[in-house]
């Protein structure tokens, strides 16, 4: 049951994650990856199979948003820096 309700919480965590702005939902999944992937229990979701596919749904649209969210912010840093050597000159 403790297994069960672990991947119940997780399920529902990263449902309210998805629906959080930007930078908090960044910030989020990265507490939220640290918190039930991290472990050697990261296939041991006990889930239901429409559970299940529901959670890796959202696994892999929160994954596209990282890498996306990651792009630009690497874009804003770039930007930046420029701005900043251009001031400094």
């Amino acid at each position: 049951m403790e297994r069960r309700d672990r991947s119940l919480n997780a399920l529902n965590e990263l449902k309210y994650l998805d629906s959080l702005d930007l930078e908090d939902k960044a910030n989020s999944l990265a507490i939220w990856v640290k918190k039930y992937l991290d472990t050697n229990q990261f296939l041991d979701f006990d889930l239901k199979r429409k559970e299940l596919l529901l959670l890796s749904e959202l696994f892999y649209k929160n994954l596209t948003f990282i890498k996306d969210y990651q792009k630009e912010l690497r874009v804003s840093i770039d930007s930046y820096h420029k701005i900043r050597k251009f001031v400094n000159n």
